[in-house]
């Protein structure tokens, strides 16, 4: 069994006739099931679950509070290198951009690292462009040696690796990945990636369960929201984590609903989510999955992040840059726009005052090695 074969089921299947199908009374009979089926998520995302999202909303508070309680994990990205070989037109990185091009030396990575530890973080999420001719193997391996004496938690978000790539990396310290499908939708995905890494569909959607097989402790899937029909790309995400929580309950899977935003280049958003379908998806999501992560970063802004923190939400970024650099000196290019600027300890302040427990560090891989 693997994701592919689970994604090939519903090739041919007609989501939007499937929620038309779904009524209020089917709703809030599976709202009061102890366990859904990845159909019942489906419905969770029709028309009719859209006009129950209070009860959706208390659903999801009340399977937070559960399995999570009132912590909030806290994270703040490094970004290394932001040389690309992708052609995405979505992507400040992309290689026909004309941006200001940045890879940091091993020396300014420990500068980086350090000014970031400074702030009390201890969740680091670390970024590349997809070049792996730049950002290569052997430079990200001396990099998480470097970052994994400031950091509990080395989360990696970089181009694809085969099964020894993902087995070294997590040889030299990093202990997540992050990795988005972009769209699950395979003749869109071919149409938008023509060139780099990312033009290989299948070796991406691979690429988490890799992950898992090699020993990463956590990992993070999903799709980048805007560029296809929203109901579908949260149910081949659900159906990705699903598949990965199942085959591999001992690693911690996650979920992101990443928008969208401005970036160097024109790009229209043919498929644009509003805040009432990111809410519904979230919530859905919670509910079917209790004891899965779900991160909502600073592609969000403050006020809609506030809003939905008590929904599902475990994860959220902070005092964040999508630069190279920019913790140390003159930034690069941004990959996008970012909402939300807050930083960390505005961020702790404000999780507070909400109620929450802000969590800076909860793990440490040097006790166990």
């Amino acid at each position: 069994m693997s994701i592919i074969n689970e994604i090939k089921k519903y090739e041919n299947f007609n989501f939007d006739n499937y929620c038309k199908s779904i009524t209020r009374e089917k709703v809030l009979s599976i709202l009061n099931k102890a366990s859904l089926t990845e159909m019942d998520f489906l419905a969770l995302l029709s028309d009719a679950a859209g006009e129950c999202i209070e009860e959706m909303a208390q659903r999801a508070h009340l399977e937070t509070q559960k399995h999570f309680g009132n912590v909030m994990f806290m994270f703040t990205p490094l970004y290394i290198s932001n040389h690309c070989s992708n052609v995405c037109p979505y992507c400040s990185f992309a290689r026909q951009h004309k941006i200001s091009r940045k890879h940091l030396s091993l020396d300014e990575i420990r500068i980086e690292a350090q000014n970031i530890a400074k702030k009390g973080i201890r969740h680091i999420l670390v970024l590349t462009g997809e070049s792996n001719t730049t950002a290569t193997l052997d430079y990200l391996k001396n990099a998480m040696s470097i970052i994994r004496e400031y950091f509990s938690t080395v989360a990696i978000e970089i181009y694809p690796l085969d099964n020894s790539g993902y087995r070294e990396l997590v040889a030299s310290g990093a202990d997540a990945l992050t990795i988005y499908q972009e769209t699950y939708n395979k003749p869109l995905y071919e149409k938008l990636h023509k060139g780099g890494p990312k033009a290989d569909y299948l070796f991406r959607l691979d690429a988490p369960e890799r992950g898992c097989v090699e020993g990463m402790r956590s990992v993070t899937v999903g799709a980048l929201f805007g560029l296809y029909e929203w109901r579908s790309e949260a149910f081949f995400s659900a159906l990705h984590a699903f598949y990965l929580q199942k085959k591999y309950p001992s690693v911690e899977v996650s979920v992101s609903f990443p928008r969208l935003r401005p970036l160097a280049g024109e790009f229209h958003v043919e498929h644009p989510v509003n805040d009432s379908m990111f809410v519904q998806m979230m919530t859905a999501m919670r509910i079917f999955m209790p004891s899965a992560g779900i991160t909502v970063s600073t592609r969000e802004s403050e006020e809609f992040r506030n809003a939905v923190a008590r929904l599902g939400v475990t994860k959220m970024s902070a005092g964040v840059s999508t630069a190279v650099g920019s913790h140390s000196e003159e930034p690069s290019t941004a990959q996008f726009e970012i909402a939300d600027t807050r930083s960390v300890d505005k961020m702790k302040s404000d999780l507070v005052a909400m109620g929450f427990q802000p969590v800076m560090h909860d793990w440490n891989r040097r006790y166990i090695l």
